[in-house]
């Protein structure tokens, strides 16, 4: 078993480039602060881990791992990776870590999540963005290549199941309210009106196809550190620093599948899956079962990938809330909000706390540890004591999920 001693998210708000900070800075301010708010010296660390999708497109700058020895002379000489896998990348950087410490190699590893993407225009981001689709395959035609993507997602929805647009724009709203009572959230001070969740053209304009302004997840500069441990040097932790064990989380089950590159290829061969991305059913199956339960009434909260409404649509219904095509009924029954039968994103997610790439699956895991040990402030889902994370990367290409359980 993998333990969460703890770590910290920088403000998603931040614009790195406007305060004179290069990609580097942003790592090395975050693992300091990850270490400070988990009382760990930096000599403790064994092993180090970056999840990172673009960092060579957006800085110019590859090699994330070589940042860990800036942090601490202690972490010079430190083992170190980067890890990729769009913006399931932090998960994958996550798995990456507990496998080592599974394995017996290392007892106590470091994972960071960045992304710096503030700091080129919003076209060129869209591009930099777009690598993980099937270059020279698909979406040629696109602006905005992931806007596009997740509209034709919702094409699909409603040829299948029919698709109400009002359910889209409560899931969005739902997600920037969560954002509001976030401290550390990208759109915690951003104003809407009456219309903003409406396909009003003027207050809510088209991106992509169906896909709208509000619908969208952000484009953030932002990172995110957690340390793992084994059960042993977990258990010194805690002894050492005098807290309980309930003060830690630990990684109950995971789930890690791969799906074709292409966006048609995927659907393709889904065949005739109930399930409009067969992959993302099997991660989530996957994880629960290697945790030991059988269904959604074993979890208590999610922190899922909404990179778009519409991918929390999907999402609903993949984790079993409701059946294949019936989201809109748990959207509706209130059944997703904080308070709810199965609060989603109480974080605020992507859209409403912000979506640094490399960070976000980084990110989802100590959210979920924060709900679990008690420590979500005003986002925290009462009695929440059990939640599973759901990080997806390119048109579901990657996912990757993780149940997350209060230790004992």
């Amino acid at each position: 078993m993998v333990y969460v001693l703890g770590g910290c998210q920088t403000d998603f708000a931040r614009n790195w480039a406007r305060e004179g900070l290069s990609i580097g800075d942003g790592f090395v301010e975050t693992v300091r602060q990850g270490l400070d708010a988990t009382r760990l010296d930096a000599a403790e660390i064994e092993s180090g881990h970056v999840g990172n999708f673009v960092g060579d497109l957006f800085s110019g700058q590859g090699l994330l791992g070589g940042f860990f020895a800036y942090v601490d002379p202690a972490l010079d000489g430190l083992p170190t990776s980067r890890h990729e896998a769009a913006c399931a990348s932090g998960s994958v950087s996550v798995l990456a870590a507990a496998a080592e410490i599974e394995s017996g190699r290392y007892d106590l590893a470091c994972v960071v999540g960045i992304e710096m993407m503030r700091n080129v225009p919003g076209q060129k981001a869209a591009e930099n963005l777009g690598a993980a689709a099937y270059q020279g395959r698909e979406f040629g035609d696109a602006q905005f290549v992931w806007p596009r993507a997740f509209s034709d997602l919702a094409e699909e929805y409603d040829a299948l199941y029919g698709l109400d647009y009002d359910h889209l724009g409560r899931i969005a709203e739902i997600n920037f309210a969560n954002g509001r009572r976030n401290p550390a959230a990208q759109t915690r001070q951003w104003q809407f009106g009456p219309r903003s969740f409406t396909e009003d053209d003027e207050a809510n304009p088209v991106v992509e196809g169906r896909t709208r302004k509000n619908d969208c997840g952000q484009v953030t500069d932002g990172a995110a550190v957690v340390f793992l441990a084994s059960e042993k040097r977990a258990r010194e932790y805690a002894a050492k620093r005098g807290i309980p064990m309930e003060s830690l989380s630990r990684i109950a089950g995971w789930g890690h599948r791969s799906a074709a590159l292409g966006y048609r290829d995927k659907r393709r061969m889904a065949g005739d899956s109930p399930y409009l991305f067969p992959q993302v059913k099997r991660a989530i199956d996957d994880a629960r079962a290697r945790a030991g339960v059988s269904g959604i009434e074993a979890i208590d909260a999610v922190e899922t990938h909404d990179c778009f409404a519409m991918t929390e649509y999907m999402a609903i219904d993949h984790l079993g809330l409701t059946a294949p095509g019936e989201a809109w009924k748990a959207v509706e029954a209130g059944d997703i909000e904080i308070g709810g039968k199965l609060p989603i994103n109480p974080s605020g997610g992507l859209i409403g706390l912000g979506h640094p790439v490399g960070a976000t699956g980084v990110r989802m895991l100590l959210d979920a540890h924060r709900q679990v040990t008690g420590q979500a402030a005003d986002n925290q889902v009462e009695g929440a004591r059990r939640v599973q994370t759901l990080n997806i990367g390119g048109s579901t290409t990657t996912t990757v999920s993780f149940i997350v359980e209060q230790a004992a």
